[in-house]
């Protein structure tokens, strides 16, 4: 019995991870397994393809020095180093969301020259497998010398694109050059090596997909590692010694005792996304635990109610529980892309259906504002009001969110089904269909629906022979009466709905659980789910800590969020008021941008006369349309949180 307890004693000293294990719940299926043929997404997805991924290129091949910045390093031209030392990463960014976006449509002229651009920057490596232009070019003698200059950053983009081009084209080369870059790091950081703390996070999730693709477990390894050494005053660099802000960078603590959401959203994002991904591949409990208490923190106190996160422009990123401005919200593109990653994890980590709610407000709403409907133009940050000084941009001094906005909407089908030994997942209402395998047997899934301007979804499974599995299927929160999970938004009528769900026709048994609706059963082939989500229309409002919303509703429909915006309202947005008795009424309109779901209500509106000495209230019908579409018509007012009494509105607006 000693010598069974000491080995017991052993085991639980030497293995970090002992009992506190967690298991990934369920696997997603990958994008270039899944066909979307949604009338919502799939017209967007081709604009990516066609206008969207031209732009970035152009922006970085001929109207910004980034590729020229290559061809110098390479050897190919003479010069100077010119732009900002992370620019390397937009590349890199931009080459992962031509990878996506050639699975979904093929075009060879594009990745003619997106090979062009990967020989450049395999001729830039150096031949220990260094390789950053700012460095090379500028400050050859202080390689590594500072946590806060991107070079892990833009090394992991790097990677990001190598897996992300050799899965969509079967080609190597970049890979490869990833692969050195992976090695040379870890040749030089690691344990009995240099300490080394990212100061822009982003390595960590890559090298766990670079893991993931060749099987070499060293990067696994130096994830890990790489999480474990924030929180330990190891840092160097000008966050550290110049701002002297730690919590910019979330190196208060160490990993698995963070609590609160601080900094960069962003570096959070990132970070907290690579935290999960490490836990998913090896058990750690720790990793989860810690997640699960500053993604509560996100979402029950600093998130927006279209999903959007980082109120502050001063960092970027959180300031205080609560704080969330509506003119001034900072709500980087790139955070919600970010919010996006960390939920899908979350969700495969738990099989908790409430991580699916957030990534899917997000995706609808706070990330989808940041393209445009034509696709040439973008939002940097996404405010929730405005009195018409906000408008689309063509491009950024720091051009993170193009090609970050375009690499997700490529990549849509990541989101949509996820599998797991003997169930099978429906995340997201979309069109589209994929081929998965549960319990070594092929099965065939095709969804069809009007999501999200209508609740009509069908889906078609097709086993290759009867088999019995549990088909999970997402109850979103919205339809059960939760705004979002926690208390930090609430529907001011509480409504939660049962679904009636029909197979072949007739209505069938089922359980809830984690948010999920389970039909477990035989699947046959042609078997037929259908249901209809009920779309009413829900009035918004956040608890009296939210300053910015007090006295005021939003209004949602679906995952939509709604704003009013002066194009539609006689050029004002702030002049009226919606009281709680007004009724407002869905309406597709088929001619107003390609086709969306407005609402319509008619509201006490104040009208000041041209000579300013005369005030009048009267109603007037005033049109709502969803957030993602705002500013896609010139610069007008807009706001999302409708005041609800006179001395509210602002008539000037």
């Amino acid at each position: 019995m000693r010598k069974i307890i000491g080995l017991f004693l052993f085991i639980a000293f030497y293995n970090p991870h002992f009992g506190q294990n967690v298991n990934r719940k369920l696997e997603n299926i990958n994008f270039s397994k899944v066909t979307i043929e949604d009338a919502f997404w799939k017209p967007r997805m081709e604009k990516v393809a066609d206008v969207t991924i031209p732009v970035c290129m152009d922006q970085t091949e001929f109207k910004t020095p980034r590729i020229r910045n290559f061809e110098i390093t390479a050897g190919l031209r003479k010069g100077d180093f010119e732009g900002i030392f992370y620019d390397d990463s937009d590349v890199f960014k931009a080459l992962e969301a031509i990878a996506y976006s050639l699975k979904v449509k093929a075009n060879p002229d594009i990745e003619k020259r997106a090979d062009g651009w990967i020989d450049k920057i395999a001729a830039s490596q150096q031949s220990d497998g260094y390789i950053n232009t700012f460095y090379t070019l500028k400050e050859p003698d202080k390689k590594w010398s500072d946590m806060s200059m991107h070079e892990d950053y833009n090394g992991g983009h790097l990677i990001e694109a190598g897996v992300a081009y050799f899965n969509a084209t079967g080609k190597r080369k970049l890979l490869d050059v990833a692969i050195k870059f992976a090695d040379h790091f870890d040749a030089l950081f690691g344990p009995g090596k240099r300490h080394w703390v990212t100061g822009h996070q982003e390595l960590e999730l890559a090298l766990v997909k670079l893991y993931k693709t060749t099987g070499n477990k060293k990067y696994l390894n130096l994830a890990d590692w790489l999480l474990s050494e924030r929180g330990h005053k190891h840092a160097v660099g000008y966050t550290w010694t110049d701002w002297r802000d730690t919590a910019y960078a979330q190196d208060v603590l160490p990993v698995k005792q963070q609590t609160q959401i601080t900094g960069h959203a962003v570096r959070a994002m990132y970070l907290y996304t690579g935290a999960a991904d490490v836990a998913a591949m090896t058990g750690d409990g720790e990793y989860f635990k810690a997640m699960k208490t500053v993604w509560e923190d996100v979402v029950h106190r600093n998130m927006y109610v279209t999903g959007g996160i980082g109120s502050s422009g001063s960092n970027e990123g959180f300031s205080i529980d609560y704080d969330l401005p509506n003119e001034k919200a900072y709500c980087e593109t790139c955070a919600s892309v970010g919010m996006v990653f960390w939920n899908q994890r979350m969700n495969a980590l738990s099989g908790n259906a409430q991580y699916i709610d957030v990534l899917e407000k997000v995706l609808y709403n706070s990330a989808l504002d940041g393209l445009s409907f034509e696709g040439d133009r973008f939002f940097y940050g996404n405010p929730l009001a405005s009195n018409g000084q906000h408008f689309r941009k063509e491009w950024f001094g720091t051009a993170c969110c193009p090609s970050n906005i375009a690499r997700l909407v490529a990549s849509l089908g990541d989101y949509v089904y996820g599998v797991s030994e003997k169930d099978i997942y429906v995340n997201l209402f979309i069109g589209s269909s994929t081929s998965l395998t549960v319990q070594q047997t092929k099965v065939d899934l095709r969804q069809v629906t009007e999501y999200p301007w209508n609740g009509m979804v069908a889906l078609e499974v097709n086993p290759s022979k009867n088999i019995s599995f549990a088909l999970r299927i997402r109850l979103p929160g919205w339809l059960k009466g939760q705004a979002v999970p926690g208390d930090l938004y609430q529907f001011k009528e509480v409504n939660s709905q049962q679904i009636t769900i029909l197979l072949n026709g007739v209505s069938v048994p089922y359980k809830e659980e984690l948010g999920y609706a389970i039909i477990e059963r035989e699947w046959r082939k042609g078997d037929k789910i259908s249901f209809e989500l009920p779309m009413e229309v829900k009035r918004v409002t956040a608890r009296p800590e939210v300053k910015a919303a007090n006295n005021r509703v939003a209004l949602q429909r679906g995952p939509i969020i709604y704003c009013v915006e002066g194009t539609d309202n006689e050029g004002k947005a702030w002049h009226f008021v919606l009281p709680d008795n007004e009724p407002v009424k869905a309406a597709f309109d088929k001619n107003m941008l390609g086709g969306i779901m407005t609402l319509q209500f008619n509201a006490p509106s104040v009208k000041i006369s041209a000579d300013g000495l005369n005030v009048s209230t009267s109603k007037q019908n005033i049109t709502a349309i969803p957030y993602f579409s705002w500013c896609n018509r010139g610069q007008t007012p807009m706001q999302v949180w409708l005041p609800t009494r006179m001395e509210d509105i602002k008539v000037n607006y």
